[in-house]
C-alpha cells in the first residue's frame, strides 16, 4: 500500500480546488472564478485499494496588500515543504506564463518531486496544448505534464495512478471514510462564502468573512444555523443587503440549498451582516473569524 501527501499548489483560479473535489469523489473546497476563494489549507483525502493521498489544497498564488493575504501566501508555501510530492496545476485556459516557470523553478528547488497538471483543456483551443507545452521542453524545466481537464474528467484518472506510483510505502494516513480534515461547521461557512463570491463582483467578496454562530442538529431532523456575514465598510453592507434585503435573500437561499445537499438534512438559514473595518489587516479578527497562522499537516 502507498500513502502520502501531495500539495496542489498554483496561481489563483488554476482550478486546484476543482481538481481536489474530482480526485477526491466530494465536495471538500469550495470554487468560484475569482481569486482568494481558498484561503487556508484544506485536506481533501483520497482512498483507494492502491493505497491513500491526502490532497493539501493551498490557498493560490496572488498579490495583495494584507494581512490576510500575507498568511494566505505562507500557508502556500509552508505547505509545500512538508509533503511527499508538489502538483503545479497550472491554468492551460490562459496558457503559460513566465510566472508560472518561476514557480515552479521555486517549488522545484525544494527537492520535493513534483508534476504538473495542465488543467482546463476543455475551454482551451486544443492546438494550444502542444505549442504550451513545447515552452515546457524550452524552459529546461523537466517535469512530467499532464493536460486534464476536471469537469469532463479527461486524464484525470491516468493522473491519480501517476501520483499513487509516486506516494511512499505506507499504512493509510486517515482511517475510515475521511475524506476531509474540516468540520461541517467550517464547511457551511465555506459555503455561505463561495455563494457570495459568485454573487457579488468587485473587492466585495473578498472582504467577506462568514461566522458561524449557531450549528445544530434538532430532534425534528433540522439543522438550525446561525452566520454572521462580517464585511469591512458601511457601503458594503448595504450592498450585500441589497435593496430590500433581496440581495441577502438570495444568495442565502441559493447558501441554503447548497447546505441541505451537503448535510443530507432541511437547514433553517439566519443570516446577519454586520461591518469590521480593516478585519483583514487586524490578528486579533483573523484569528476570531479562524484564520490562524500557518498549521503543519
Amino acid at each position: 500500500m502507498r500513502s502520502g501527501y501531495v500539495a496542489v499548489i498554483g496561481r489563483a483560479n488554476a482550478g486546484k480546488s476543482t481538481l481536489i473535489n474530482v480526485l477526491v469523489g466530494e465536495k471538500v473546497s469550495i470554487v468560484s472564478p475569482k481569486p482568494q476563494t481558498t484561503r487556508d489549507r484544506i485536506l481533501g483525502v483520497l482512498t483507494k485499494k492502491e493505497g491513500q493521498i491526502a490532497f493539501v489544497d493551498t490557498p493560490g498564488i496572488y498579490r495583495a496588500n494584507n494581512t490576510l493575504t500575507d498568511r494566505m501566501m505562507r500557508t502556500a508555501d509552508e505547505s509545500a515543504k512538508s509533503v511527499d510530492f508538489i502538483l503545479y496545476v497550472l491554468d492551460g485556459h490562459e496558457g503559460v506564463r513566465e510566472e508560472d516557470f518561476a514557480l515552479m523553478r521555486k517549488y522545484k528547488a525544494l527537492g520535493i518531486p513534483m508534476a504538473v497538471a495542465y488543467a482546463k483543456t476543455d475551454i482551451m483551443p486544443k492546438e494550444n496544448i502542444p505549442l504550451d507545452l513545447a515552452r515546457f521542453a524550452e524552459s529546461g524545466i523537466d517535469l512530467d505534464v499532464f493536460p486534464i481537464s476536471a469537469r469532463r474528467g479527461t486524464n484525470i484518472r491516468k493522473l491519480e495512478e501517476f501520483l499513487f506510483s509516486r506516494m511512499p510505502e505506507g499504512d493509510k494516513l486517515f482511517e475510515g471514510e475521511v475524506v476531509s480534515d474540516r468540520s461541517e461547521r467550517f464547511m457551511i461557512a465555506e459555503i455561505m462564502r463561495e455563494k457570495i463570491l459568485l454573487k457579488y463582483d468587485k473587492e466585495i467578496p473578498h472582504g467577506v468573512a462568514v461566522v458561524v454562530n449557531t450549528f445544530r442538529k434538532g430532534e425534528n431532523g433540522v439543522y438550525e444555523i446561525n452566520l454572521d456575514i462580517v464585511c469591512e465598510k458601511p457601503n458594503h453592507k448595504a450592498i450585500l443587503i441589497g435593496k430590500q434585503g433581496r440581495a441577502i435573500k438570495e444568495v442565502s437561499s441559493f447558501a441554503r440549498q447548497d447546505m441541505e445537499k451537503f448535510l443530507s438534512a432541511k437547514v433553517f438559514l439566519t443570516t446577519y451582516v454586520k461591518v469590521k473595518e480593516d478585519w483583514r489587516d487586524r490578528p486579533d479578527l483573523l484569528k476570531e473569524y479562524g484564520y490562524e497562522e500557518y498549521r503543519d499537516v
